[in-house]
């Protein structure tokens, strides 16, 4: 059994898989240790992939070359397409998977891999060398040697579960958690920080009356994550819809203090937009009911998910919960749900390859860097993966912008934002929302992962065609004129539209009101294209990508200043206290990075660029002077 390894990740959860998948791709010899080989991707918590912001990261890790995006397609029970009547920029695909055949899917998928090693076991000590990664020692005394170490550890760092008032060390239900590591990072000096999340409980579906309920059915033609061909078509599985009544919030307002939360047990921070059922009913007082889904588990189990119904409270509490929801009258709790708190490492001690700032060698990713989430985790494992090869091949670190994906955006916030929170992605934290859209993340991040080693020869085939066909159909669309006749007045009047002279194509389709179904009507392309969403898109908001196009220029400047990694902003006396503070702890790379950090002001960020121009002309000719002066009037 070899101990030698290029790259070790530890952890076998969302993030694990991708970072492990990344390395051994790029030609690392890779170990990736789990705590228990049985649960490689779990889904602890809400059996699903993807959501708002959420299936842009899970596109996005696909098109780099990732693995999320074909273990869904591959085990869906449903595919739904969400926030349809609204615009192109927060559409967002969601699937209710099957927990079980994922793991195992997942676990197969990886035992396949080349360069990968599977094995189980605790890392209790980073090994360290000349102040760099040099291994990890076992829990068992075992010593494994590596260059690069990626730490995706879940929620697994000094693990408790708490169920009212009682509590037991544990990553998850079930499962004993990883002790001594938090331990040995704190005498590493790295700050800790404590997190709190939450499952709800899980019901025997046979015990549901699904009489009176919603069903909430996939979509007839299912849109799938991969941008491969050939998904699987599986027989959809319908979810229900529940409410909470009047008396689930007597329930739960008369045993707030049996919460492990409300009666302050509980120390770790919670995540703000997955609250408990408990924090629901107390935030907000005001609404009468909160929506409930019953999600199915798997099509080999019985047992159902309640979606919005996390909790701690004790169990014969939740019992009364359940049973005071219609359709649950008489159901069976065959799980209950609980809370888990657990260490973590804030990621502002993590540059933006998510490396730690003081110890090269070591990356991480996940839930233990402050989010929360199954796509969170595997966005921010590719790109530790990648990174920790491109470390142990001695080549430059691999950096995603804000303006080129969702992925780019959630590390930046990570390591520039000091997060108190379990972070959770949706379409509102990107600024540039309209130019990262789901649909598009083959078009802005395959030709990367092609570039890096992960995309290859087929999927980069798949994409070169497709990008030539749209290409194709907007110069057919720009080039077709279309004249006004009896019978197109008649399809325009439905859509409160009229064409008086000849215009092209492209400029009807411009009409927000026109779809694009009308315009191939009135001239249909050759043969099938199924791209057409990503053409009207591009046309009908050409004018608003533009104008975003313009800011992430504008955005671009900033980020290309860079700033001393040893400057000591102590001692510039025109920055606020709190810029001063903020910016020797967190230490960016660039004034756009600064620009980013909360406290740091405009006018803070106005004395940097006038410090810098300063110490550039200390540095500079007369020559060299006037010349930068020329390109910056």
């Amino acid at each position: 059994m070899s101990s030698e390894y290029d790259v070790i990740v530890i952890g076998g959860g969302h993030a694990g898989c991708e970072a492990a998948h990344a390395a051994c791709r790029l030609g690392c010899k890779t170990l990736m240790l789990a705590v228990n080989l049985d649960t490689i991707a779990a889904m602890p918590c809400n059996p699903a992939i993807g959501g708002p912001g959420k299936s842009h990261l899970v596109k996005e890790v696909d098109a780099l070359g990732g693995v999320m995006g074909l273990a869904a397609d591959a085990t869906y029970l449903q595919l739904r397409m969400l926030n349809v009547s609204r615009g192109p920029a927060v559409q967002s695909l969601r699937a209710q998977s099957d927990k079980r055949e994922y793991s195992v899917w997942m676990k197969g998928f990886m035992e396949s891999l080349p360069n990968l090693t599977l094995r189980q076991g605790m890392v209790k000590e980073l090994v360290i060398q000349s102040n760099r990664i040099a291994g990890v020692k076992l829990a068992f005394g075992e010593r494994l040697s590596a260059q690069a170490v990626v730490l995706c550890a879940g929620t697994f760092l000094d693990g408790t579960i708490w169920i009212g008032k009682e509590t037991q060390p544990a990553g998850r239900a079930g499962e004993f958690p990883a002790v001594g590591l938090s331990g040995c990072l704190k005498s590493l000096g790295f700050t800790m920080g404590r997190l709190k999340t939450g499952t709800p409980p899980r019901i025997d579906g046979r015990t549901i009356d699904y009489t009176h309920l919603a069903q909430v059915p996939g979509d007839e033609s299912p849109a799938f994550f991969s941008f491969l061909d050939k998904r699987p078509q599986r027989l959809q599985v319908p979810c229900h819809q529940t409410r909470t009544t009047a008396k689930t919030h007597e329930i739960i307002c008369q045993n707030l203090s049996e919460s492990p939360m409300y009666s302050g047990l509980i120390h770790g921070v919670g995540p703000r937009y997955c609250p408990s059922i408990e924090d629901k009913v107390v935030r907000f007082a005001d609404k009468e009911s909160h929506s409930l889904f019953i999600e199915p588990e798997g099509r080999s189990t019985y047992e159902a998910y309640l979606q919005g119904c996390s909790t701690s409270l004790p169990i014969h509490v939740q019992q009364e919960i359940v049973h005071s929801l219609p359709g649950l009258e008489s159901a069976v709790m065959i799980r209950p749900a609980y809370a888990v708190e657990y260490d973590h490492l804030p990621a502002i001690q993590f540059s933006h390859c998510l490396m730690a700032k003081a110890l090269p060698g070591l990356f991480a990713a996940g839930q233990m860097l402050g989010t929360s989430g199954y796509e969170e985790a595997a966005a921010q494992g590719i790109i530790a993966g990648i990174n920790a090869a491109l470390y142990v091949k001695e080549r430059d670190s691999f950096v995603l912008s804000r303006a080129s994906s969702y992925t780019g955006t959630l590390v930046d916030d990570l390591v520039t934002k000091e997060i108190g929170e379990p972070y959770r992605m949706m379409t509102s934290r990107s600024e540039y929302r309209l130019l990262l859209r789901q649909d598009n993340a083959d078009a802005r991040l395959t030709q990367v992962g092609r570039r890096l080693g992960l995309v290859d020869d087929y999927r980069w085939e798949l994409f070169e065609r497709k990008q030539c066909a749209i290409q194709q159909e907007q110069k057919r669309l720009q080039a077709t004129r279309l004249y006004p006749s009896c019978e197109w007045k008649q399809v325009l009047a439905a859509y409160d539209e009229e064409m008086r002279q000849s215009i092209t194509a492209e400029e009807l389709l411009r009409r927000p009101r026109v779809p694009y179904s009308v315009v191939i009507k009135m001239c249909p392309p050759e043969g099938e294209f199924p791209w057409a969403h990503e053409v009207e898109t591009d046309i009908k908001y050409a004018g608003y990508i533009a104008r975003q196009k313009s800011q992430v220029a504008q955005a671009e400047k900033l980020d290309g200043v860079r700033l001393p990694l040893d400057l000591d902003y102590a001692r510039l006396e025109n920055l606020s206290k709190e810029a001063r503070e903020k910016l020797n702890r967190i230490r960016p790379e660039t004034v756009g990075q600064a620009s980013r950090i909360g406290g740091v002001s405009p006018a803070d960020v106005a004395v940097l660029l006038v410090w810098l121009a300063s110490k550039r002309r200390c540095q500079e000719s007369p020559t060299q002077q006037e010349a930068n002066l020329a390109g910056w009037a």
